[in-house]
């Protein structure tokens, strides 16, 4: 069946679609309710899957594989050459489990966790660096049929603070320190400060020492003070271990709550992504075989973090429910030590299938344009890379498809798993530039302001009609108001992805930018999107952003940065001047860049994306807060000190 027919009969019978994708989980109970439609104002309804079922996302991804005899079938690898590094210079730190092994673990720590009072419903926060006692937690946590609150290491304090005001976890689950490529970040301070400040005060600290690193010597923080108890966890989970007296695995309904995911915000208020059970296990499952191609017993490696949505879906939950071995990797893609890192992990642990953000291949083609590092290595084993995080230019989708099948997709912490993609089982390819047609379940539409639908190839808001498949948002946590209003009541009967593209005549899905993203120069609607695929051509050109600035004549006007290519002399004026050429040519004279300014670096969350509505407050010269998720503040320090110097006619770009 083609990935069309298959939309098709996904939107026409929703409840018999996705009857038969839940057999492949596990259910203590089984549904006899597929989907029930909850109304919640005028007009707005939202869903829930299989809620009279009950289920566990930890059983699914371990105990049923043990049960079936796969005991000793490898599940995770944990890679790091972040803190083997830190042991001895170019020494990788590794580690293994069986899903027999694995399962122990969770369990054990699942017994230390209950001893400590964490029943279900309660929440627990894991603030952690990418080891496996990360994982561990998190599925110890599913088990009990609580609440887990991943933030990821080295989150600032204040930011800490917050997520411990929302979510209220009776436990913290955290590690004295983290590793970056030049320094070492220690969490005690980030804990100490965030307690202090929230009004809300957690029971239990879980500490996991790091076996078999160095001790690194830092003024000491106490945090016993702060709560009623301070755990070892290495000494009460061999305790556990030693006992076997483990809990069950908690029965838990599959609309109950698995975590809450807190992303980016424009209030205050941080907003709590609350996920389901049931339909995530079901969703998770058939996107691995469907989507990214994989099968039971293969490897499956994401390049992302457990404190972003992929870290959960892709890294922890999707490969051990489908039965497949995942991979943490605790490094970057360039400078551990070089740009074939990636290409290195491939090798040595079989990948056959992989997930990267955009952002990452430019950072590797930025210091290795012609792949010279990836002959080191045999990648044979790869049969895909799929792309997601911020938009895939296709320079860059050029670039990586010569070597690898690649495909871009679109998906958001709110859905937990993609909305465009293509599928893998269909032998689906999409057309460059675009994150392929809908998955089977979107119902993805464009409409202008008015919420009125577009023909395709016309530029608009990116919206999804309800019901959503399995697998999405629950809610806000603790605030379905603030759910309702940030999705769902601007278009009733649509949920807002806050993204702006456009379909062409093939169905395919081009996110172009974010909402916020489309400027309006002298009444015409430009995306700053177009306008980057055309910089990010030039041969010279590793990245590029373009965010629209303030004029008083035109209303706004687009202004541009690039990050050239390593290892290639180009005069920054010239090049500057002909890339402006360039885009007035490809795209017309209204999106005349008021500016290019060339650069060393671009602001980014951790995540990969760029910074945006960050960059636009440099260049009008607007305050600006760091952001809580930036990889690296000094980046916006430069910007900002080489922007100015232009007000004197110093920079050269």
């Amino acid at each position: 069946m083609s990935q069309s027919e298959l939309a098709q009969r996904a939107l026409r019978d929703p409840e018999g679609f996705w009857a038969e994708q839940a057999r492949a989980v596990h259910w203590f109970k089984e549904p006899s309710v597929v989907l029930r439609r909850i109304p919640l104002g005028a007009g707005i309804h939202w869903q829930e899957w299989f809620p009279d079922g009950e289920t566990n996302l930890c059983f699914n991804a371990l105990d049923r594989h043990v049960l079936q005899g796969n005991g000793n079938q490898l599940a995770l690898y944990w890679d790091s050459p972040l803190a083997g590094n830190h042991v001895s210079s170019q020494t990788i730190l590794k580690r293994k489990f069986t899903f027999s092994e694995l399962l122990e673990e969770v369990q054990a720590f699942a017994a230390v966790l209950k001893q400590h009072g964490l029943k279900q419903g309660d929440r627990c926060l894991i603030y952690m660096p990418m080891i496996p006692e990360a994982m561990i937690a998190m599925l110890a946590v599913t088990r009990l049929g609580a609440i887990h609150s991943v933030v990821f290491g080295g989150f600032a304090g204040p930011e800490l603070a917050k997520r411990i005001e929302d979510a209220k976890p009776k436990v913290i689950v955290s590690c004295p320190f983290g590793f970056e490529p030049k320094r070492t970040i220690h969490y005690s301070p980030m804990i100490k400060q965030a307690v202090e400040q929230s009004h809300f005060k957690p029971e239990t600290l879980v500490i996991v020492s790091r076996e078999g690193i160095p001790t690194i010597q830092n003024d000491e923080v106490d945090l016993k003070p702060l709560f009623n108890c301070v755990v070892d966890y290495h000494k009460q989970v061999q305790n556990a271990k030693r006992t076997k007296l483990f809990p069950e695995c908690a029965r838990v309904a599959s609309s109950d709550p698995s975590y809450i995911l807190y992303t980016s915000g424009t209030t205050g208020k941080p907003k709590g992504v609350l996920r389901d059970t049931g339909g995530y296990a079901v969703a998770l499952q058939w996107s691995m075989k469907h989507i990214y191609g994989v099968n039971s017993g293969e490897t499956f490696f994401a390049a992302s973090d457990f404190g972003w949505v992929v870290g959960h879906s892709y890294i922890c939950y999707g490969p051990l429910i489908h039965g497949c071995a995942s991979i943490i990797y605790e490094g970057k893609p360039v400078g551990t030590p070089d740009p074939g890192a990636f290409w290195r992990i491939i090798q040595d642990y079989k990948v056959c299938s992989m997930f990267a953000a955009p952002t990452a291949l430019r950072a590797i083609r930025k210091e290795d344009p012609s792949l010279f590092h990836l002959s080191k290595y045999d990648t044979c084993s790869l049969r895909s890379i799929y792309l997601a995080g911020e938009r895939c230019d296709p320079s860059t989708f050029h670039w990586i498809n010569e070597k690898f099948v690649s495909r871009d997709h679109w998906w958001q912490t709110e859905t937990g798993w993609p909305m465009a993609a293509p599928m893998t089982s269909a032998g689906r390819d999409a057309a460059v530039g675009s994150s392929g047609p809908p998955v089977p379940g979107y119902d993805i539409q464009v409409v202008d302001e008015q919420g009125i639908r577009l023909p395709t190839l016309s530029l608009g808001e990116i919206v999804v009609k309800t019901p959503l498949p399995p697998g999405t948002l629950k809610s806000l946590y603790e605030n379905e108001q603030g759910f309702i209003s940030s999705y769902l009541d601007r278009f009733p009967g649509f949920y807002r992805t806050g993204d702006s593209g456009f379909l062409d005549k093939q169905g395919n899905v081009h996110i172009m930018s974010r909402v916020d993203d489309v400027i309006n120069v002298a009444g015409h609607r430009l995306s700053t999107g177009s306008m980057e695929e055309t910089i990010g051509h030039h041969p010279a050109v590793a990245e590029c952003a373009v965010v629209g600035v303030s004029d008083s004549i035109k209303g706004e006007v687009p202004f541009g940065f690039a990050v050239l290519k390593d290892g290639i002399a180009w005069d920054k004026s010239e090049l500057a001047a002909e890339i402006k050429l360039k885009v007035r040519q490809e795209i017309g004279a209204i999106a005349c860049l008021k500016d290019l300014v060339i650069v060393p670096k671009l602001p980014k969350t951790r995540s990969g994306k760029i910074l945006r509505s960050t960059l636009k407050k440099i260049i009008q010269d607007e305050p600006y807060p760091i952001p809580a998720t930036i990889e690296d503040p000094h980046v916006l320090e430069e910007l900002h000190k080489l922007l100015r110097a232009s007000e004197n006619g110093t920079r050269v770009h």
